[in-house]
């Protein structure tokens, strides 16, 4: 018995030398970042009353639990993004948070020792690296590839250092900060000083991840570069970022994909702002700009999914792990309910004081629907560079999206005038989004692919006008950035919405203008898009206006001639990659294109003229990797004309059940189509099946509240504001 009592005496004192040794009792208040000690008071006194916080709890416990059996992994760099070492050297700032985060919640001391060994691990070898054996040319990093993942890393890795270091000794707080956290800042800041001060999202996650260091380092050198730049100026930094990168509106010019990539440094660095310098009222600078910006991104989806602008994966939606910490910070900061809408669908509980909150709302069933609205969004800084309109009809689950903003930056397409459109759950006129492969090391280590460049930001991958076979601007960004699209006008009633704009530069001598068009007709099952795309140019042009459809070709209306060997629609500006798989050569004034996805049945009816043809393709050719989709689309084609006015409407209809076997409605109900311009009055007449008529009468002259009066031989229309629909006969 005395044995046994002097055995657990030694383990007791054995246990409390190492605890004298290893912990240190600190004044300072931490951690003090996004995750603070009030909220982690708030979640251990709160976490047995809310269900899925604690299962949330638990099962970080668990998955964490085969780490911090074993000793930290630290390979040195070695391979590009996707490579084994790049997704170790991910995965371990993700260890970082998450146990750092648990020790917080538990006070296990295993998840604390697994944070400090794996921290000194990377104090110990990181003073010895050169930049990355596979460095990117624009901006290596040293555990990274690129510094943008350096920058990442730190983001997590800092936050994970703010929850522990009151419980590490000096001599390791030194060797961690003075190896490492501090290092990689002056890396991430002076080392890279053209990433540092760019405004784009390389800038923001760097300033992000070195002004907290700099607030959990004391040290405010960091803090003052990056809320002000290296120079602390104000030309660069933070908030330069946040005036510069969002538009009045909260669109992020790179689009909703890098939108939702840069809200995560935004959100988290502001509230990082917020618990150490509440007098500057981040959240309330430049109009509540980072609350905007998170309600746009949400308004920046259909069915969850963002829409594909520019450089966009297109399974990226509203339940990524940006949107998680945006919504949940949004709804502390608000307490909208309809924004708990959003965070029931993502289903992911943060152990945050502000997730936290989400979740005690959740479980009181506080959510309400969120509000997707019919919205302009203006581009540019003072919204001056043109907008993105979205225009919905929520109670028939339609959604049309028209890009007529600035290019988006260097991840920019040359897509301008552009449109997608959303039915029935589906993207049914399509954007091809970005040729990449993430994190697929086969495919160009996971990297953008060559075709992204060839194929998917040129102008024929879009559906919007090309003159003469060329991209826009002659593929030039730089010069495309400069240059925005005119917003003519923007409406929306109930039965009418309509948005129109006006670009002037992307190919020298022609003028484009394009209206795009929501209609609800009583008789119809669905409302119908209108398209009217007018073009006027000093010279004669080839025009081709691509329109890619998703779904299967079920008819046409001309005689289609097939090619039993395919085809290349061209030699360049991403023809190349298009099979000319058919085409038409249109007899008559109207023509009809229909196809099925689903359940139901869409046409296209297009107005035609002397010249046209019908090209109908798909994607595939001089593609010997296999990287491209093999997306299907259909080119109205008028050569040898300067002035042209492209006219269609896009009717969804019917329904194929395969369950019941029956179809209903497969054919267009439009019998005839046509438009007219006279001066700067546009008539629209559509004439349908039941011989009921009806005409679409705009004009971009005046404002929402001037008057208008136009009369033809048969017909007077009277009007106040841009457009109106009139009813000719039922």
């Amino acid at each position: 018995m005395i044995n046994l009592i002097q055995k657990y005496l030694k383990i007791f004192l054995f246990t409390f030398i190492f605890c004298i040794s290893f912990f240190v009792v600190s004044d300072d208040a931490s951690p003090n970042l996004a995750i603070t000690s009030k909220d982690i008071n708030l979640i251990k006194n709160n976490i047995n009353k809310v269900f899925p916080a604690k299962k949330e709890l638990d099962s970080l416990i668990e998955s964490n639990e085969k780490y911090i059996s074993s000793r930290p992994v630290v390979p040195y760099p070695k391979d590009a993004g996707g490579g084994y070492t790049h997704e170790q050297h991910k995965t371990n700032y993700r260890l970082l948070y998450e146990n750092a985060l648990i020790y917080q919640l538990t006070k296990n001391v295993s998840n604390l020792l697994y944070v400090k060994d794996l921290l000194l691990e990377y104090a110990r070898i990181y003073p010895s690296l050169d930049f990355h054996p596979k460095q990117k040319e624009q901006s290596p990093g040293k555990i990274f590839w690129q510094s943008l993942n350096e920058a990442m890393w730190l983001f997590y890795a800092i936050q994970a250092y703010d929850m522990v270091k009151n419980s590490l000794s000096v001599d390791d707080k030194n060797k961690i900060e003075n190896n490492l956290l501090r290092p990689m800042a002056i890396f991430l800041s002076k080392g890279q000083p053209d990433t540092f001060n760019k405004i784009h999202n390389h800038g923001t996650w760097a300033a992000a991840s070195v002004g907290m260091t700099g607030y959990v380092l004391n040290d405010k050198n960091f803090v003052d570069q990056a809320l002000y730049g290296l120079d602390k100026s104000g030309n660069a930094g933070f908030l330069k970022q946040l005036d510069n990168l969002f538009s009045p509106d909260g669109y992020y010019e790179e689009g909703p994909y890098y939108q939702r990539f840069a809200l995560l440094p935004f959100v988290i660095f502001a509230k990082a702002i917020d618990a150490n310098q509440p007098e500057l009222k981040i959240f309330d600078y430049r109009d509540s700009i980072i609350l905007k910006s998170i309600y746009t991104s949400v308004q920046l989806s259909y069915n969850n999914l963002f829409f594909p602008i520019n450089d966009a994966i297109k399974d990226k939606g509203i339940n990524t792990i940006e949107l998680v910490h945006a919504i949940a910070i949004a709804y502390d900061i608000t307490s909208d309910n309809t924004l708990l809408e959003i965070a029931k669908y993502q289903n992911h509980i943060l152990l945050t004081g502000y997730g936290f909150k989400v979740a005690q709302a959740l479980n009181l069933k506080k959510e309400r629907p969120f509000n997707y609205r019919t919205v302009n969004l203006r581009d540019g800084i003072e919204g001056k560079k043109g907008a993105l309109a979205v225009i919905r009809n929520n109670e028939d689950n339609q959604t049309i999206v028209i890009k007529n903003t600035s290019h988006g930056l260097n991840h920019g397409h040359f897509d301008k005038l552009s449109w997608i459109f959303y039915d029935n759950n589906n993207e049914i006129v399509q954007d091809y989004g970005s040729a990449r492969f993430l994190n697929v090391v086969q495919k160009n280590g996971g990297h953008y692919l060559k075709e992204n460049n060839s194929f998917a930001k040129q102008t024929i991958a879009h559906n919007t006008l090309v003159v003469n076979e060329a991209s826009q601007f002659n593929g030039d960004w730089k010069v495309s950035q400069n240059h925005a699209p005119e917003i003519l006008f923007f409406q929306n009633t109930k039965d009418l919405k309509i948005t129109s704009a006006k670009f002037e530069d992307a190919y020298e001598g022609v003028i484009q203008e394009r209206t795009i068009a929501s209609v609800h007709i009583e008789s119809l099952d669905f409302p119908i898009v209108i398209d009217f795309f007018s073009i006027n140019s000093n010279k004669k042009n080839k025009y081709d206006l691509p329109l890619y459809y998703n779904g299967h070709l079920i008819s046409q209306t001309g005689n289609l001639s097939y090619h039993k060997v395919p085809k290349i629609l061209g030699n360049s500006s991403g023809y190349e990659y298009i099979y000319e798989k058919g085409f038409i050569n249109p007899q008559n004034s109207l023509e009809q294109i229909t196809w099925l996805k689903d359940n139901r049945f869409y046409t296209v009816s297009i107005a035609t003229e002397d010249n046209s043809e019908i090209l109908f393709g798909q994607l595939g050719a001089n593609d010997k990797n296999f990287n491209l989709r093999n997306e299907n689309l259909f080119i109205h084609r008028v050569d040898n004309k300067s002035n042209l006015n492209y006219l269609s409407v896009l009717e969804p209809h019917g329904e194929y059940n395969p369950r019941y076997e029956f179809t209903k409605n497969p054919i267009s109900s439009i019998k005839s189509l046509n438009g007219i311009v006279d001066g700067e009055i546009t008539l629209i007449k559509l004439l349908f099946l039941d011989e009921s008529e009806y005409h679409l009468v705009f004009t971009k002259i005046g404002d929402g509240e001037t008057s208008h009066n136009y009369t033809t031989q048969l017909n007077n229309y009277e009007w106040k504001g841009h457009s109106k629909l009139f009813t000719i006969k039922k």
